[in-house]
């Protein structure tokens, strides 16, 4: 079973998007005070449950709690920041991205397998 890595330091955000050159990263933005946020926290578990792709690397970012690096993966991604939101990250650069209720276990086994 995957699961998500939590980013707690601008340090680690950028050691990650670095590493997106050798292994792309799914980045997943999440707010722990929101009921979206927890619905779209639930697919991508379902699809980390099922079968995921292990050729990527799955990290969160608690966006409240871990502001200051989620406003940094907004800019050093040039994805506007939205919440809930998953940033899929190849190169260290942004090449897909999705938020709400469109993040669901379905979307990211069609971007990612």
């Amino acid at each position: 079973m995957f699961t998500l890595t939590r980013i707690t330091s601008i340090e680690e955000l950028h050691s990650l998007l670095d590493n997106s050159r050798q292994k792309p990263l799914l980045l997943f933005k999440h707010s722990t005070r929101c009921p979206i946020s927890s619905g779209a926290y639930r697919e991508v578990e379902a699809y980390l449950n099922d079968n995921p792709n292990e050729e990527v690397t799955y990290g969160l970012i608690y966006v409240v709690e871990d502001r200051n690096v989620s406003n940094e993966a907004a800019e050093r991604l040039n994805v506007k920041h939205a919440s809930p939101q998953v940033i899929l990250v190849k190169d260290g650069q942004s090449q897909w991205n999705t938020s709400h209720s469109a993040i669901t276990s379905e979307a990211l086994r069609g971007i990612l397998n």
